[in-house]
């Protein structure tokens, strides 16, 4: 069998690959297994050097890790550039406190000596998507090899050259060659890899579909999860907002990653009377957005990563459209160009039961409905089966927070400004999108053993 990777931009091929076997698959966890072995045994300082190295390689090729993820999935190339920057800085942070996140915490009881240790479990699996191929990998493997685990990753087989290429960055770095390996397979064999007794723990971003499914069969193997699984993000637009920032802040957290990111901005929550002038302050910034050639360096949005997403996301403005919604800016198709492209698309007046209210938008449309009220607004943010991400604007800060920590259900609320990830800070979420936290002192605890010592 084999996986491709087309060009979204233009639908041609940029690489084929041969899809491993189950006996190839299993040697590689097995040669794994053996390196994690000692690899577990080696200090933190053995292990910040490395991952430091691990940093610069990914600067020192951040223009060519970038220009095969634009080939891949349409990234634009300044966007490409920045999400390896961010890759660099998640090494260097784990590479610097990785140590003091997981030392001996010394509890005391009636023993001589009583303590929590942090121990590594082993080989991790890590299950990704495709919308920022290096990032959402990287925040995975930093941390689990800083504690001392080994990493096998499942890519998206539509960015297979960005997998192939994070393995070669490790072992450029020094790593131990099967401390992080790729795996070339479709999505029926994940089961299988699951399974393997030396694969203790998966972590996996993606769709809710997917992450039932893994969640399903690692709970049958009695192996920890950790579930990111998207979100369809509330933004809240209160009547003392300052509308200028407000505007241009929700058109950047929309238009992110060519629209394609769980914690963009999704739903635009905004009380009655300031909703006419945001959705002009809104068209606005949206329309001013370039859309092209994604490796043009002029271009702001590019395509989507695939034609059929292009067509489900249409599929759903068009949706709710018949169901009541108005289309203020975009929703039309241009069937003249060969790639991917969405323009980017304001519905407003969106109601409940329809695509646009309930479901994740995957692509640049914002989905306005107005609250009456700053009460109404917090029980329509919270009306969703998601809980990633929110954000509150408005001028009162007291109030902005007292929302954004009391108010909203989701894993992350800003205040005034888009949400975003921060190897300082956990992430994750709530309800439908999931469970567990990556980054922060939180995420390297997630897969190591907390051990309790005690000695009489």
């Amino acid at each position: 069998m084999n996986i491709e990777s087309i060009n979204p931009a233009n639908g041609e091929s940029v690489a084929t690959y041969k899809a491993m076997t189950s006996k190839e698959v299993k040697h590689i966890i097995d040669e794994s297994d053996l390196d994690w072995k000692n690899w577990r045994k080696t200090s933190f300082d053995e292990r910040s050097q490395l991952m430091h190295k691990a940093a610069e390689v990914l600067r020192e090729n951040k223009a060519s890790y970038a220009e095969l993820m634009t080939l891949e999935m349409g990234k634009v190339l300044k966007d490409g550039e920045s999400e390896i920057e961010k890759c660099a800085w998640v090494c260097d942070y784990y590479a610097d406190n990785a140590k003091e996140f997981l030392k001996d915490h010394k509890v005391d009881t009636e023993a001589s000596n009583s303590f929590i240790s942090y121990k590594p479990i082993g080989i991790v699996l890590a299950v990704m998507p495709w919308n920022f191929p290096f990032w959402q990998v990287m925040r995975f493997a930093a941390p689990a090899l800083m504690a001392g685990n080994a990493g096998v990753l499942k890519h998206a087989s539509n960015v297979s050259g960005c997998a192939i290429a994070i393995e070669k960055a490790f072992q450029k770095a020094g790593f131990p060659k099967n401390i992080f390996r790729t795996l070339i397979i479709p999505s029926n064999q994940v089961a299988e890899v699951i399974k393997n007794e030396k694969v203790k723990a998966v972590t996996l971003t993606g769709s809710t579909p997917a992450g039932k499914s893994v969640a399903a069969i690692a709970g049958s193997q009695i192996k920890k999860t950790v579930l990111e699984l998207g979100g369809s993000d509330p933004y809240i637009i209160l009547e003392d907002a300052d509308l200028e920032l407000a505007a241009k802040t929700c058109a950047t957290s929309r238009l992110i990653n060519n629209g394609q990111s769980c914690i963009s901005a999704k739903r635009f929550i905004v009380v009655k009377e300031v909703k006419a002038e945001f959705e002009k302050l809104l068209s606005k910034y949206m329309s001013e957005r370039v859309v092209g050639d994604p490796l043009d360096k002029r271009t702001d949005l590019g395509p989507m990563a695939r034609m059929d997403l292009r067509d489900e996301l249409h599929d759903q403005v068009t949706k709710s459209k018949e169901m009541g919604a108005n289309c203020i800016l975009g929703g039309v198709i241009d069937h003249n160009s060969e790639g991917a492209f969405y323009p980017p698309t304001i519905l407003t007046d969106v109601k409940w039961g329809s695509p646009a209210y309930h479901e994740e938008l995957f692509g640049p449309v914002a989905s306005i409905i107005e609250a009456s009220n700053e009460k109404e607004a917090i029980e329509i943010a919270n009306d969703s089966f998601f809980g990633l991400g929110a954000a509150v604007f408005t001028k009162d800060l007291k109030r902005g927070e007292y929302i954004a920590k009391d108010e909203i259900e989701a894993g992350c609320c800003f205040v005034n400004d888009f949400v975003k990830s921060d190897p300082r800070l956990p992430f994750g979420g709530v309800k439908g999108s999931g469970y567990g936290r990556e980054l922060s002192a939180y995420g390297i605890k997630e897969f190591v053993n907390i051990k309790t010592v005690y000695i009489k």
